[in-house]
Formats: C-alpha cells, structure tokens, sequence
C-alpha cells in the first residue's frame, strides 16, 4: 500500500463527458458547444462504464479499501453500483465543467487518498495536473477521444489490475509520466499541435501503461506510397472501404489521388469516394445500404500501439463486430513497428470480449508485397495475479 493506513483510500473522478465526442467524429469533447453537438447527435457517454470495468476488477477485494468521490454520474453511481464503500465528499455543478475534476482532484488531496483514479482523455489529465502537480499518484482509465499522455492504462481492464495489485500490497514502482493534449480547434482542421502540460506521479507498470504518443517523426514518403499501392492494387470494386485516421492509411486515399480527412474515416468504393469524415452512426448508415463486402483500414498510434480506441471511436464494438474483425486491414511502417520495441499491439474498443477476440498474431501490411506478423494483446496482461471471469465485466453497474 501507499500509506500505512489499515484501509486503502481509493479517490475516484469520472469525467461524465470524456470522450462524448469520439463515435460523432467530433476528434473530441472540449467545449460546451461540442458537447451539446454531440447530444444533438445522439451521442451516449460511456466514461462511467469504462470506470465501471475498471472497478470490477476490484470485487475480490472490495473489504480492503474505499472509494472517495464525488455524488452522482462523478463517481458515487459507478462505484455503489458495484456494492463498494462509496464516501461522498462532494456534488459536481450542472452543467458538468472541467472545474468540476480540479475541485474534486483538490479535495481528494485534502483528504490524502492514496491515489486517484480518473476516467477521462488529455483534457481531464490536464485538469488533474492543475489541481494535484505531482504531490500524489493518480492513474487514468481511458475513457476520452484523445489519448496523448503517459498516465493512462492501455485499457480500463488494466487500470483496475494496476490498482488490485496496489491494494494488494504489491510492490509497484511510482514514476512521473508526461500530461500532452492537442489543440482541438487545429486537431479538427486537420494540424497536430501537441503540447506539454507537466507531469502526473503513475504506477509505472510495464505491459500495463501506454506510452506517451509518438509524434513529428518522419516517415519515409517512398514507404508510405507501397503501403498505398499495396492496398489499392488488391482492392475489389465491389467492397466498400472504410479509411482510418492517420498519415499511413491515408496514402491509400493519396495513391487513388482522392481528398482525405487526415483525421477522421472516410469511405470510399470503385476507387471513389462515397462519404468523408464518418461518425459511427453515418458507417452503420453506410454499411446498411451497402450489400456487398466491406472492409477497414486503420493504422496503429506511433509510440503506443493502439489501433483501437485512440482516435478512431467512430469504429465502434457495434461497427466491428458488423464489418467482422477479419475484414480489419492493419498498416504501419516498419519504423512505427519497431518503436514498440516488441511490445504488442493494443485494442481497447471498450468491449472486453471484442477485444479478447482481436487479440492474437495479425497481418500488418508494412509496404508493397510486404507484410508481417505482428502480435496484438490480449486486453490484461498474462502476469495479472487474478484471472479474469467473463462475467465479472459483462454490464456496468453490476454489483460485485
């Protein structure tokens, strides 16, 4: 444990808005305006259901520790609908506001949890490190659209295995981990503008945390032009191809000399484009109308590793599992590979059993005839001490 106390003081934040704007292709959720487009558009926050598998892992040892938080969808609902100790120590403002996760941030500081648990993206984390610096150590549940910083857990599944085994009273390193967030106004426009915003003090657990994302490194140009023309050489006329976000997969639109949205997913059939920058609900649109076969392209986040979760929400569990997971064409350049440095792939579509599904040794197209196998992981890590039931993350909000 982190202090000497009997009892492990667990600080619980949920952002109730992170990610809202991910499946509408908003490429985030910051700003009042945003988050009201994306409830227009039917937009479903799932940030408590994350935190809420992340909690799950947590049932076995539910005598040994409590949540601090804030009332409501801040934390109190989520945890008290697993059966867990909930104290509440204060209510969020309506509408909810990113004051909101500073003053709960400070509070729990006041009150000296042993560490914080947040669910939220870079925007959260931000407001984390204004309200906490480094003075005590937290740990993020990925629960936003972008994801840039070093104090999130590859998945929600892996943050609750961080913090069994701190409760456990296992000896887990603590180390500081960069905060970065992107300038969304830009990031819509297509321009990455990351930015440094200081350092969080995070359980430091290899095969569990993600790395800080990779960016401003130059890929080859003659290598991204194979990884299109590999692709566009082996299209069907007949499938209808769904284009990810990022540099490497839109060399296919550039191969086809097509206009991209560099950030979002684009469609495209016959070499043609049928609709640029889907939200998820315009591909389940898409692919209702569309009879024949369809596939995704989609790339991994340099640095990371993740080709699921990060950036590309609109690519739904309810979209996967209706295009199927063989008809997923990974591509990446060898030298976004190797700055993995063998660590696996990672997917965190924000279904488990989707993401147990997906793990194993897939194909990564890396240039023209040129491919590899490469792994993608399993959604916990093999070393976790408590294997994981299928039933123990079948529904937020199911009791321990």
């Amino acid at each position: 444990m982190l202090s000497g106390r009997e009892k492990f003081k667990l600080g619980l934040i949920i952002n109730p808005l992170a990610g809202i704007g991910g499946a509408q292709a908003l490429k985030g959720s910051d700003g009042a305006d945003i988050v009201e487009r994306a409830l227009s558009a039917g937009a479903i926050a799932r940030s408590g259901q994350r935190s809420a598998l992340a909690l799950s892992q947590l049932c076995a040892l539910s005598d040994r520790f409590s949540v601090f938080c804030y009332d409501g969808d801040m934390g109190a609902d989520c945890a008290s609908g697993l059966g867990l100790e909930v104290v509440t120590v204060g209510r969020r403002g309506d509408p909810a506001s990113a004051e909101d996760t500073i003053a709960a941030a400070r509070k729990l500081r006041e009150l000296e949890v042993d560490l914080i648990l947040f669910a939220g993206g870079d925007g959260t984390a931000r407001d984390i490190v204004r309200a906490v610096a480094d003075t005590l150590p937290v740990l993020g549940i990925p629960a936003g659209v972008k994801m840039h910083s070093g104090v999130y857990a590859i998945s929600p599944l892996a943050a609750g295995a961080i913090v069994e085994q701190l409760i456990s009273g296992a000896l887990v390193d603590i180390a500081l981990a960069e905060v970065r967030d992107i300038d969304e106004p830009s990031f819509r426009d297509g321009v990455v503008r990351a930015q440094y915003y200081g350092e969080l003090l995070v359980p430091r657990q290899v095969g569990f945390l993600q790395q800080v994302k990779s960016s401003g490194r130059e890929v080859e140009p003659l290598t991204l032009q194979d990884i299109g023309a590999d692709i566009v050489e082996a299209m069907d006329d007949d499938c209808l191809y769904f284009i990810g976000p990022g540099t490497t997969p839109a060399a296919v639109m550039t191969e086809l000399g097509l206009p991209n949205t560099l950030l979002g997913v684009d469609a495209i059939r016959a070499a043609q484009p049928v609709a640029t920058d889907l939200s998820e609900r315009d591909i389940m649109q898409q692919l209702a109308i569309h009879r024949g076969p369809v596939a995704i392209v989609l790339t991994a986040i340099g640095g990371q590793g993740h080709i699921i979760g990060r950036g590309n929400q609109q690519f739904s569990p309810a979209v996967i599992r209706r295009i199927g997971i063989e008809n997923i064409m990974i591509v990446a350049t060898k030298t976004k590979i190797g700055q993995l440095e063998g660590r696996p792939l990672l997917v965190d579509s924000g279904d488990p059993e989707l993401d147990r599904k997906m793990a194993g040794f897939r194909q990564v197209i890396t240039g023209y005839h040129d491919a590899i196998i490469y792994a993608v992981a399993q959604p916990v890590p093999l070393t976790v001490s408590n294997t994981i039931d299928d039933s123990s993350t079948e529904t937020a909000g199911r009791q321990c």
